[in-house]
């Protein structure tokens, strides 16, 4: 009885640790994706971020306000896969440093990779070094934020483990 009671436990800190995860991803790509918005509209950026929404819609209401609202919601969904790809990959690294390197690398993905499905979106060799410096440094930060996130949230769930470890 004992062991089901401790397996009940651990399937119970797992399913807290994966939606946590599933937290992180989604308020980091509306929060990461919000800033991207404020960049665009101080002009450090010619890529704005409803871009996402180009292979998929027509018309003009992407630019307007729900345009806007929908994109960053996307984004936030689209956020949720990048870091369960993270949790399953390298969660277990517990430096920032793997973070901003996932962040590069997501950069890398959709600005040598993803560009040709974005028609408005110029090839990177074409854009201002304002842009490439700041969708850089997002992607960047975007990636130290997920990675440092669920890196944290593993340490504190073994932790967790060996003090329960500990008590019985």
């Amino acid at each position: 009885m004992a062991f089901d009671r401790d397996k009940l436990k651990q399937q119970e800190h797992t399913l807290s640790f994966m939606q946590m995860v599933i937290i992180t991803g989604f308020v980091g790509g509306v929060f990461w994706s919000a800033i991207a918005y404020c960049f665009h509209f101080l002009n450090f950026t010619s890529i704005e971020p409803n871009i996402i929404l180009e292979p998929f819609t027509v018309g003009k209401w992407r630019t307007i306000w729900i345009g806007k609202i929908i994109s960053i919601i996307a984004y936030g969904v689209i956020s949720i896969g990048i870091a369960v790809i993270y949790y399953v990959v390298l969660k277990k690294f517990k430096s920032m440093w793997i973070g901003a390197i996932y962040g590069l690398a997501l950069f890398a993905i959709v600005f040598f990779i993803l560009n040709p499905i974005f028609p408005s979106m110029k090839p990177f060799w074409k854009l201002d070094l304002n842009t490439i410096i700041t969708s850089c440094c997002i992607y960047i930060l975007y990636g130290v934020f997920i990675g440092y996130s669920i890196s944290f949230e593993q340490v504190q769930t073994e932790k967790f483990k060996k003090r329960m470890a500990e008590q019985q």
